[in-house]
């Protein structure tokens, strides 16, 4: 067993008491080939909760200033995530995504660029379109719906993936395309909130 499923074995165990999560659409996501996993962002427990619960290993961005904190930025960097520079083009970053995506793995982001203050959806940042347009991958928007309170049910919804083909063949722009990733978002969170 390698580091990252010992990790997400010992994770789940401890926070499924805790936070009781009902995962649905499990089916939905895709057995092989890669994967842009899009979610909405509301607490500090969203990369694990994700992670835990995807069906598949999850590649996540993280910031940067992560992988500066001593312990903690080698256990990130362990557990599949790699840095980006907030705030700036990030090219290391983006070649990075896309080749995890192009190596048929999964790439978790979250399109609003960072926490939520309200729990509501956000704007989406133009890196998830950008993703989606220049990669053939799969992309799965996921709801995440809290409250992240103990012993009260946390829900974690995996859509059906979208189609991008009509954005793909028009080079549509990469802020479109994530526009269209966060109405998918929106309309999971209003379908089962």
């Amino acid at each position: 067993m390698n580091i990252y499923t010992i990790t997400k074995n010992l994770v789940y165990g401890v926070l499924k008491p805790i936070y009781r999560f009902e995962v649905i659409g499990n089916k939905n996501f895709p057995k092989d080939g890669g994967v842009l996993l899009c979610t909405n962002h509301i607490d500090n427990l969203d990369p694990p909760v994700v992670g835990i619960t995807a069906p598949r290993p999850v590649h996540f961005m993280a910031k940067a200033e992560l992988f500066d904190v001593p312990f903690l930025g080698r256990i990130v960097q362990r557990l599949n995530a790699f840095p980006v520079k907030r705030g700036m083009s990030d090219r290391e970053a983006l070649r990075k995504g896309l080749a995890i995506l192009k190596e048929g793995k999964v790439l978790g982001l979250f399109p609003e660029g960072t926490r939520s203050k309200t729990g509501e959806l956000g704007e989406g940042l133009a890196g998830a379109g950008f993703f989606a347009l220049r990669s053939n991958a799969n992309i799965v928007p996921c709801a995440i719906i809290g409250p992240y309170k103990a012993f009260r049910r946390l829900k974690i919804v995996y859509g059906e993936p979208i189609s991008f083909e009509d954005l793909r063949s028009r080079k549509a722009s990469a802020e479109e395309a994530t526009e269209r990733i966060m109405n998918e978002i929106r309309k999971l969170i209003e379908e089962y909130r």
